[in-house]
């Protein structure tokens, strides 16, 4: 019995919590529908009155000049800012790209090793294959490891 109230009391607890997520949902639904007409209103004000498309610039001849000249010193540092952080972006994506054609050029190179070593892989196997089992050389002598040369030389770049 008491199994059966405490889920009850958690099953209303979840069911509170679901009601106060649905009226705050509502809530702000409905801000932003206030919000939404507002805007609809200033649109229509604005196409029914062009001469008031203006009056943003015309309330610059009542602020001082000293104001508008520090204003202008602001938008000229952010300008300078934004202009500086363009030209890291674009540094920094001419430094990815090398990068990028410089792995992609590796990468080429070894899907080419791997070709060649695949294929004389192949050759051999079949030869390998192909040969009496008495006259097969021992294993150390008949694949001898040796370095690729140019994956080292790509490697050192």
């Amino acid at each position: 019995m008491t199994e059966l109230e405490e889920s009850l009391n958690s099953v209303n607890l979840e069911g509170n919590e679901w009601k106060t997520r649905y009226d705050t949902q509502l809530e702000l639904n409905g801000q932003l529908e206030r919000q939404i007409t507002l805007v609809h209103e200033k649109m229509e004000d604005l196409q029914r009155n062009p001469m008031d498309r203006l009056a943003s610039i015309r309330s610059y001849y009542e602020v001082p000049v000293d104001a508008l000249r520090q204003r202008l010193k602001v938008l000229t540092n952010e300008k300078a800012a934004l202009q500086g952080q363009l030209l890291d972006c674009r540094l920094r994506i001419e430094q990815e790209g090398k990068a990028f054609y410089k792995a992609n050029a590796v990468r080429r190179v070894y899907l080419s090793e791997i070709a060649k070593l695949s294929s004389t892989l192949d050759v051999t196997r079949r030869q390998y294959q192909v040969q009496p089992q008495r006259e097969r050389a021992p294993e150390s002598q008949q694949y001898p490891v040796q370095p690729h040369r140019a994956l080292e030389s790509h490697m050192r770049k």
